[in-house]
């Protein structure tokens, strides 16, 4: 059975990790019908009058599965984040951002494994700002549902008892916003009942950070709001090595977009310098969401591999391996953990 996956190459380095990510695939010996769209973003405006052609939600909608990479988002002004527009379109509530470190890149920690649960549509990022032109005032709503609140915290409980993994550690500003961030540990509390065999925590937004950067092998599932937790999942990349290491996932009840979360790097694009690692991890996860584990324990253990030897290392991390070599080289280990 071949699995239909929409591609999203994105722009930047985008399309050279994407090619990587693919040879990588390749050698699983699955089989996959990728149906491709090169325009999504800067381009697709250009080209077709819109950042997120229609035509890409319903291929989604189609395939329910997606593999996206980087996407540049213009700052201050310009189109809405494709990404947020993607979350919110497709009501991909759970944005799941695994910080785990890799044997050989260098970092202050070892052993960190942390899985950050963000709420991935409603909070500060619902776009629900206004203006006020005569005062020069700009509001912006933070808007907090119980049942966005109950979907996110439910889907972390049910991952850490499924993935047997403690604790679970709700983070919130309480303390000041009473009504949102209360509610929200409210909500947290309550599921912590139903799940007696979770051990469970919560812990403020800022001392979070502090606690992160010093113990941060205390902690392991982390679910929290959107804006906290788009905050924290960058801080505990940075734990592991960066960006351009991790992996990325948007789930929602019926379609899941896994996405490397760094930037599109135009500054390097064609140019064979990019780690195209944080998109293959999350083509692992992408793996074990279509229930392809051996699949996805042959790719963890070939990049494993690749870090702990040390030889094929690409330039952001010291070495001088191009982008496709990296993957053809992964490629060859993986194909051997398949066997």
């Amino acid at each position: 059975m071949a699995y239909r996956i929409t591609l999203l190459p994105g722009d930047g380095i985008g399309p050279e990790v994407t090619r990587a990510t693919v040879t990588v695939l390749k050698a699983t010996e699955l089989e996959f019908e990728w149906v491709e769209y090169p325009d999504l973003g800067a381009s697709a405006l250009e080209k077709l009058g819109t950042p997120l052609p229609e035509s890409i939600l319903e291929s989604i909608r189609e395939t329910k599965v997606a593999l996206k990479a980087p996407v540049a988002t213009p700052v201050g002004t310009g189109f809405k984040s494709v990404n947020v527009q993607l979350r919110q379109k497709l009501d991909l509530y759970a944005n799941v951002r695994p910080c785990k470190s890799l044997p050989g890149i260098p970092s202050r920690f070892k052993e960190v494994d942390l899985v950050i649960f963000r709420e991935n549509t409603e909070g500060l990022y619902s776009g629900m700002e206004t203006y006020d032109e005569r005062h020069d005032i700009a509001d912006s709503i933070a808007r907090i549902s119980r049942a966005g609140s109950e979907r996110i915290i439910r889907f972390c409980f049910e991952y850490a008892q499924a993935h047997h993994r403690n604790p679970v550690t709700v983070v919130h500003k309480a303390n000041i916003l009473k009504l949102t961030s209360g509610m929200f540990l409210k909500i947290a509390r309550e599921f912590s009942d139903q799940f007696p065999d979770v051990e469970f925590n919560d812990r403020i937004i800022d001392n979070m950070c502090m606690q992160l950067v010093i113990n941060p092998q205390d902690y392991d599932c982390i679910v929290t709001t959107n804006l906290f937790g788009d905050i924290l999942s960058d801080l505990s990349a940075g734990l592991v090595g960066g960006l351009g290491v991790v992996a990325g996932a948007n789930i929602g009840d019926e379609y899941a977009v896994f996405e490397a979360v760094h930037g599109s790097a135009p500054d390097i694009a064609g140019q064979n310098l990019a780690n195209p690692t944080a998109l293959i991890r999350s083509a692992e996860m992408m793996l074990r969401h279509l229930g392809e584990m051996n699949a996805a324990d042959a790719v963890a253990n070939g990049l494993s591999e690749m870090y702990t030897e040390g030889k094929y290392l690409t330039a952001d991390l010291g070495g001088s391996t191009g982008t496709m070599e990296f993957a053809e080289k992964l490629a060859e280990r993986v194909a051997i953990h398949v066997e």
